[in-house]
Formats: C-alpha cells, sequence, structure tokens
C-alpha cells in the first residue's frame, strides 16, 4: 500500500525544483530499472513495482529487498510518468556535483574526465536531449555538460529518452566557462552556420563540441569560448535552414571518431 507521503514525494520528482532540492530522480521501465539495478555508479533509493513484477524479477532484486515497495497497478498509474506501465518505477540519486555543500556559495564542480565531451547550449526538448545523451554514450564521449537553460537531463521524459545513457554518463547542469576554468586551453568547437568543413576539419580528442538550439543557435556568451567553428556542409540546391540539434551532435561525434 503506497501511504499518502509516499505518493506526495513520488509526484513533486516530476518537478525539477523538488528533484534539485531531494538530489533524487525517477527511472521507470523494467529495462531501465534493470540496468540501475545492475550498475554501482548511481545509488538505488527505492523500488515501487506491481507483484507480478517482483516474482518475474527475485534474482534482480534480492540485492534490494529493503528499498522494496509493493504498489497496485493504479497506484503505479499515478505516480509514473508513462502512457503505458511497465509493472515498476524506481528512484535514484543523483550523482554528486556539489563541492563544500555547507559553505555559503558551493563550487560547481566538472567532471575532468579525459576524452572528448558535449557542451549543450540552450537545448530544451526532452526528446533532444536524451538522443545526445545516448549519441555521447555511443560515441565513448567522457560527460555532457548542459547550459542552465537547457531542459533538465533529470527528467522523467529525458531519462526515458536517454535509454540507460543518464546512468553511465557524467551529466551536469554548468556554465561552459566554469567546464573550462580548470582547464582553459581546451580546445572548444561549436556547431555554426560559417564555420571552417566540419567534415575535412580535426577534431581533437580532448575537444568541448557545443551543440546549440535549432531556434537561437549558440548565445554569443557561449561562442567567445569556441576556438574553432564547424559547420555541417549542406548539399547544393537544399533548402534546408538547420539541422535538428541531435542529428548535429551525432553527425559531430561521428567525425570525430572517422578522424581519430
Amino acid at each position: 500500500m503506497l501511504s499518502a507521503s509516499q505518493s506526495k514525494f513520488l509526484t513533486s520528482l516530476q518537478v525539477k525544483k523538488y528533484r534539485q532540492k531531494y538530489r533524487n530522480f525517477i527511472v521507470e521501465g523494467s529495462k531501465m530499472v534493470a540496468e540501475l539495478l545492475t550498475q554501482t555508479r548511481v545509488p538505488v533509493v527505492a523500488i515501487y513495482a506491481l507483484e507480478e513484477w517482483a516474482d518475474a524479477n527475485t534474482a534482480l532484486l534480492a540485492p534490494f529487498l529493503t528499498l522494496f515497495h509493493p504498489v497496485t497497478p493504479a497506484e503505479l498509474q499515478k505516480i509514473s510518468a508513462l502512457t503505458t506501465q511497465q509493472g515498476v518505477l524506481a528512484v535514484a540519486e543523483m550523482p554528486p556535483h556539489v563541492a563544500e555543500e555547507m559553505a555559503p556559495s558551493p563550487t560547481i564542480i566538472a567532471p575532468q574526465e579525459p576524452g572528448r565531451a558535449f557542451f549543450l547550449d540552450g537545448i530544451r526538448d526532452p526528446g533532444n536531449l536524451g538522443t545526445i545523451l545516448r549519441i555521447a554514450d555511443w560515441f565513448g564521449f567522457s560527460a555532457v555538460y548542459c547550459s542552465p537553460d537547457c531542459v533538465d537531463a533529470f527528467s522523467p521524459k529525458v531519462v526515458q529518452a536517454s535509454m540507460g545513457a543518464i546512468l553511465r554518463l557524467p551529466v551536469l547542469e554548468i556554465e561552459l566557462a566554469d567546464v573550462l576554468a580548470p582547464t582553459p586551453a581546451r580546445p572548444v568547437l561549436g556547431a555554426m552556420l560559417d564555420g571552417e568543413n566540419a567534415f575535412v576539419a580535426k577534431i581533437p580528442g580532448d575537444a568541448v563540441l557545443v551543440v546549440g538550439s535549432e531556434g537561437s543557435g549558440i548565445r554569443p556568451e557561449v561562442e567567445k569560448f569556441l576556438t574553432l567553428r564547424l559547420t555541417i556542409p549542406r548539399a547544393p540546391g537544399s533548402r534546408a535552414e538547420s539541422l535538428n540539434a541531435s542529428v548535429a551532435a551525432g553527425i559531430l561525434a561521428g567525425l570525430a571518431m572517422a578522424n581519430e
């Protein structure tokens, strides 16, 4: 039986300010919850599932029995963001990203992983952001950084669209200036309409690839950090005004791997 306080808490995690307050987010669906329960990077907080799901996944659930809460189909429907239920919803803890939390002005620390990373500037579509996380995961990027005006990477729609990539990659909401602060000489390449041909450009192994929104592109305050502007050339006679942000990210990631 789901208590009123549990239901209120789980429903609150649909909203960004409460995800940030509790440092928790929701993972739904059999496949994604199974991955959550078999990895060690992201801590599991709680599991809410139908008895049928629990019976079919006894081995998977065994290490987490103290975190398991059986629910009815009606209760699961009430706390879920999915249209079609898959029998299970889990709560996970966001990876830590703030140093000295008790300090008056906490310092945001960007994961300094070796390798290429994306910086996403103003991506507001959950499907686009989730797809870019999958792209980054596929092509072995070290991290994905999101400007504060991006859609929240831990929102249910982005988590679902990421197909588990959110569990495997460092993903952080941060300004580009803070990403570059520890390594100011790091190359920063941006997808622009007036740059060097991306198909012949050299993309360094430690580059930050900047992708802006389809409507606004890369903001001037981010553009000033670019060390190289890249353009994905259109075919002669093409009348397309722009590429979808996730498509552009996929092309740049593939080119980066191809010229290694």
